[in-house]
């Protein structure tokens, strides 16, 4: 699913029009945002944990050259099921 069929389910489950529904999606995806930009964790009962990771720096080679380069740290989100999701898929 995408952003645009998220909005047109949100439009057939609530009896939104299209604009409002775009507008709930944008700002709940930029609330999360924001959210994980400042260093929160995004919970959301039944569905799951959103939060943010810190990866170390390490060596790494380059596939073409083979050779050794450095490869810096980042950031990066991470995504834990709740437990009812989990066992609803499975």
């Amino acid at each position: 699913m995408n952003k645009l069929e998220l909005t047109e389910r949100l439009v057939a489950e609530t009896g939104l029009t299209k604009r409002e529904a775009e507008e709930i999606v944008a700002a709940a995806l930029r609330m999360i945002s924001e959210a994980l930009v400042a260093g929160e964790d995004v919970k959301m009962t039944d569905f799951g944990t959103f939060s943010v990771k810190t990866r170390k720096g390490r060596n790494g080679t380059n596939p073409k050259t083979g050779e050794a380069i450095k490869i810096p740290a980042k950031k990066t989100v991470t995504f834990k099921l709740s437990k009812k999701l989990k066992e609803e898929l499975n």
